[in-house]
């Protein structure tokens, strides 16, 4: 990855906060932007990632986190990176008995979180929400990148 950048997008209402977030203010959705190097890793296998790690079966959140700042969405920069979200829902919904529900459009506008926001676990890996939500996704990341013996 170059960088990965934690805030909201999905919404029509301008510099959006946290506060505004939670408070159902915004019909913007907590999202992360990455920007990757495809000599590095393919746009298909972060989308694999994305599948594995969430259940984007899930209506009006992730898990006990419910509201639609949490919901499951792909914002696509361009028609080739629409193309092959939609493509690899496809692929992904053979994987889950129930219908997947996550959003897949254009991205319109993408407002950064607030500092405090961003490499959250990185900086809090102790904390409830990380150590028992996060800290298991990324573990199971790591195993799916883990070279094969």
């Amino acid at each position: 990855m170059k960088a990965v950048t934690s805030g909201y997008a999905g919404g029509a209402e301008d510099n959006p906060t946290y506060e505004m977030i939670c408070a159902h203010r915004t019909s913007h959705a907590e999202v992360i932007k990455i920007d990757y190097d495809a000599a590095v890793v393919s746009l298909e296998k972060l989308l694999e990632f994305f599948w594995q790690v969430h259940d984007p079966t899930q209506v009006g959140g992730q898990g006990n986190d419910q509201g639609s700042q949490y919901r499951s969405i792909i914002l696509c920069a361009g028609a080739e990176q629409q193309a092959a979200a939609e493509q690899a829902k496809v692929v992904a919904q053979q994987k889950f008995e129930d219908p997947i529900t996550t959003e897949i459009g254009p991205l319109e506008k993408f407002w950064p979180g607030e500092d405090y926001h961003q490499d959250y676990f990185a900086k809090h890996p102790t904390e409830g929400y990380c150590a028992y939500v996060i800290a298991p996704k990324v573990k199971k990341l790591r195993a799916a990148l883990a070279p094969r013996a």
